[in-house]
């Protein structure tokens, strides 16, 4: 009978914790980064971002907020040496062909500047689940 390593369970177990993860990584990102004494976006960037985010939706589509996507990956290692990491599989980004691009209210650089601040949210939600998924490993004793 074929025995199926730990790992697969580890991996199967935190699947099923990612989404609460992920919403509470989320939440604790953006407070980190975007609010505070020294957010990453200035006022008017944040309504831009904001504004953005808003028509997506009204165009029936989810947003800037809560389109990113993260996984669970394994390093390959043997049982015994369990390696689970989390990545972001999808990045959300503003491209030419946005609701905002074809006015005047974004420019080149300001595209950039969001751009980098939503990577910058996506990664920092990254390492947050991650944190979480080494606990949870930890707790599971692998």
């Amino acid at each position: 009978m074929v025995e199926f390593p730990d790992e697969r369970q580890l991996v199967l177990g935190a699947r099923s914790q990612l989404e609460q993860w992920t919403r509470s990584a989320r939440m604790e990102a953006y407070a980190e980064l975007f609010e505070g004494d020294d957010p990453i976006l200035s006022p008017e960037e944040m309504q831009l971002l904001d504004a953005l985010d808003s028509e997506l939706e009204r165009q029936g589509g989810e947003g800037v907020w809560g389109t990113d996507q993260y996984g669970i990956h394994t390093a390959g290692a043997s049982s015994s040496d369990t390696s689970l990491g989390v990545v972001c599989v999808y990045h959300p980004q503003i491209t030419k062909d946005s609701v905002l691009r074809g006015g005047d209210d974004l420019d080149d650089e300001t595209e950039e500047r969001l751009n980098a601040a939503l990577w910058q949210y996506s990664e920092r939600v990254a390492t947050l689940i991650e944190a979480e998924l080494d606990e949870f490993v930890r707790q599971a004793g692998g």
